[in-house]
């Protein structure tokens, strides 16, 4: 009985306090969160938002690469489609979203 008392007392919590913010392992994934974002999703955003305004400003004659590598030129353009030159006497029909490089006429005329 004696033996059971002292060793409740020796497992009884110290005054201290036990950790707090810090010791309660919070900051390293609240880090570990903000360093994802800033490193991975904000520039693929941003990425994002740089080829939906050029393929908004899209033109004939501008030069794109679809996402299956396709090089073409633009011939003409729909609301959701455009059609593209792939060589001479071939066209071909993508959506929009399936361009995945614009080079514009100046570049592809320099190139």
């Amino acid at each position: 009985m004696m033996l059971s008392f002292v060793t409740l007392l020796a497992q009884a919590p110290s005054g201290q306090p036990q950790g707090g913010f810090l010791a309660n392992g919070m900051i390293m994934p609240i880090a570990l969160i903000v360093m994802f974002y800033f490193l991975l999703i904000r520039p693929q955003q941003r990425q994002r938002k740089e080829l939906e305004k050029r393929i908004s400003a899209l033109q004939k004659g501008d030069e794109v690469v679809t996402t299956s590598g396709v090089h073409a030129i633009v011939h003409h353009i729909k609301e959701r489609t455009v059609m593209l030159k792939v060589a001479e006497g071939v066209m071909m029909e993508f959506d929009k979203n399936a361009v995945a490089t614009v080079l514009k006429k100046e570049a592809a005329t320099a190139a």
